[in-house]
């Protein structure tokens, strides 16, 4: 994915640089609108994330020359510290097809990019994500494995998500807590209490554990290794 990110807050533009690069995206800066403009213009992106308050031209204006003087179609993400309810429709009818308040976890970012490219595409998406003999319908919030319901809370159920869309690869401590509670987690316990409720509830009742703790690494949602520890 090849990502532009138009952002006049250096430290806020490294840390969301850093955060996809090792994901694996390519990503293009600008720190002012002009600048945008131009890259966006000349370049071949598969997505824009884009501030509003930017020096020189505001995001606002940079979306509506894109759609309206440079036919330029691209997905636009619009990042901003502004949430009332006036602002967000005001970036929608000048280009924007979504809408991320500040502060905002890297992992929801990542994902609300990940969605705009899909559509964008004319990929269609499956709600129904399947580990083994779990299974999770994002439309209904229905969790069941081996056909039997299972009851979780809604970060639980966060969890959940983050760790069924990724069961190919260990999913740290820190990205979990980003997604759950952006920079501030509220204490070094926290993630390890609502690990201990999921795992509970979707392994608890069964023979095969799923969700297995990888130590000094993070968890992973697959059927466990035997040199493996819950």
């Amino acid at each position: 994915m090849q990502i532009l990110l138009i952002e006049d807050n250096v430290e806020l533009a490294a840390s969301v640089g850093d955060y996809m690069s090792a994901r694996g995206k390519l990503m293009d800066y600008a720190y002012d609108g002009l600048s945008g403009l131009q890259l966006a213009e000349s370049g071949n992106y598969d997505v824009i994330v884009m501030d509003i308050g930017l020096p020189g031209i505001n995001g606002l204006e940079v979306s509506r020359r894109l759609r309206e003087e440079s036919n330029i179609t691209v997905p636009i993400l619009i990042l901003t510290a502004r949430d009332t309810l006036e602002d967000k429709i005001e970036g929608l009818r000048v280009g924007g097809d979504d809408y991320l308040v500040k502060p905002f976890a890297m992992a929801e970012l990542e994902a609300r990019l990940e969605a705009l490219v899909r559509r964008s595409r004319g990929q269609s998406h499956s709600r129904l994500l399947c580990v083994a003999d779990l299974s999770y319908n994002l439309d209904t919030l229905e969790v069941h494995r081996a056909g039997r319901p299972l009851i979780l809370k809604p970060s639980a159920r966060k969890i959940l998500e983050i760790l069924m869309r990724n069961s190919h690869r260990i999913v740290s401590k820190t990205e979990l807590e980003q997604a759950l509670w952006g920079d501030d987690p509220p204490d070094a316990d926290a993630l390890r209490v609502h690990i201990h409720s999921l795992r509970n509830a979707i392994d608890g009742p069964f023979d095969d554990a799923l969700l297995t703790t990888i130590r000094g690494s993070g968890y992973r949602l697959a059927i466990a290794d035997e040199n493996q520890s819950r």
